[in-house]
């Protein structure tokens, strides 16, 4: 028996070799197991490192809203480094204290300022506020329209960059010769002959800040809103330097001033004074330029048409025979039509304005659509003249350009 023992010595027995398998297996399975828990806890370290950031941002904006109101008002004065005078929103003056990380070089006189609502200390510096209408008349998006899209309006373009553009570009050559450069042009004319065309033409091809409003904008239910609105639009253009203003329909505002007035007639009246003060008072424009537009200047304020205001009053006239074909071409360019008479088309269209002649070509187009075919043909154009000629009889059109200003 001993001698059996002796031979299995140092022999392994297959038990034991399946039982330290066993033991690898479930090792490798534990490492495993403790690095997927390492991982694990690795994210929600960071997990809840994210939402602690998440619930102080929250804590911040609850207190934030927790906080009283800041009441806006207007430095009126500056006593030392530590004092100031100021106008609270409601009319009150106050001489109050000043929040020492405020930059003093910003607190001038007229400063809109953020006042603590129970010290009425100042908090902070405010810029200036512009009217939403005022701020918002900024146009962002140039127009996509060249002074090669306006037709049989060489002269007038002409006209216009010199008294608009040439300022603004070389105001060198003005120097030179010592005279002052027009401060803007009045754009008069029969309607749809383009005047708002030519003023969108300016926009694209300019490099300035343009900013249009529309006359009956400035005409404001409450008293002085009106001269306010004016007196912003020309800060922002000057702020917005160099820019042009484009006022349409400035008879909204601009009519002859009259003994015998409404509240409501006054109110304009003052809009129009506030706006004769911006075009010729003691502030400069330099870099401002303006452009106005009517149809109806027979009824516009005198003071408004003397020179020093619009310095020069440009007729945008019916177009003549030259001028049709031009505006004919410009549009029959851009649509798909067989071989036209321009010729004819244009005899049969005196007296129609550039907006009439647009108006014949697009349902001279609608003529096609409704047969089915893609192509324009002259007598799709013919009908479409006749078409234009009944509307404007039925309106009351005269063809006489002079009559179309009244």
């Amino acid at each position: 028996m001993g001698s059996e023992v002796e031979r299995t010595k140092g022999i392994p027995v297959a038990g034991d070799e399946s039982d330290i398998k066993s033991l690898e297996s479930d090792y490798r399975s534990l490492q495993q197991e403790a690095q997927s828990l390492l991982a694990e806890r690795v994210r929600l370290e960071n997990e809840l490192s994210n939402v602690k950031k998440k619930a102080s941002r929250l804590d911040e904006e609850v207190r934030i809203l927790k906080s009283p109101p800041l009441i806006v008002g207007h430095l009126q004065d500056v006593l030392d480094d530590e004092r100031a005078i100021v106008r609270s929103s409601n009319g009150t003056v106050f001489q109050v204290s000043i929040n020492q990380r405020i930059d003093s070089s910003k607190l001038k006189p007229g400063t809109r300022i953020a006042l603590n609502q129970d010290t009425l200390s100042i908090i902070e510096v405010l810029h200036d506020a512009w009217d939403p209408m005022v701020s918002g008349a900024e146009m962002v998006e140039k127009p996509n329209i060249s002074y090669s899209s306006v037709g049989g309006l060489d002269e007038e373009i002409l006209q216009v960059r010199e008294a608009v553009e040439l300022p603004l570009d070389k105001p060198e050559l003005f120097k030179k010769v010592g005279i002052d450069p027009p401060k803007g042009v009045l754009l008069v004319g029969p309607p749809g002959c383009g005047k708002t065309m030519l003023a969108k033409a300016v926009a694209s091809q300019t490099n300035a800040s343009f900013i249009r409003m529309v006359g009956s904008e400035l005409a404001q239910k409450y008293i002085g809103e009106g001269g306010r609105m004016v007196r912003e639009l020309f800060s922002l253009a000057k702020e917005k330097s160099p820019s042009i203003i484009f006022l349409d329909e400035i008879d909204a505002i601009g009519a002859k001033r009259l003994d015998s007035a409404t509240s409501g007639d006054r109110e304009v009246q003052r809009t129009l004074m506030q706006l004769l003060a911006e075009l010729d008072g003691f502030d400069a424009l330099r870099d401002v330029k303006i452009i106005a537009a009517t149809n109806r200047p027979d009824i516009l304020d005198d003071a408004l048409l003397r020179p020093g205001r619009f310095d020069r009053v440009i007729e945008i006239p019916l177009p003549d025979e030259s001028g049709r074909k031009t505006i004919l071409s410009i549009h029959f360019d851009k649509m798909s039509t067989t071989k036209i008479n321009l010729g004819k088309i244009v005899e049969k269209t005196e007296g129609f304005s550039g907006a009439e002649l647009k108006a014949t070509t697009v349902e001279s187009g609608m003529i096609a659509i409704r047969e089915g075919r893609s192509k324009v043909r002259q007598n799709d154009v013919i009908l479409a003249v006749d078409r234009i000629k009944k509307k404007r009889e039925s309106n009351g059109a005269s063809s006489s350009p002079d009559d179309l200003y009244s």
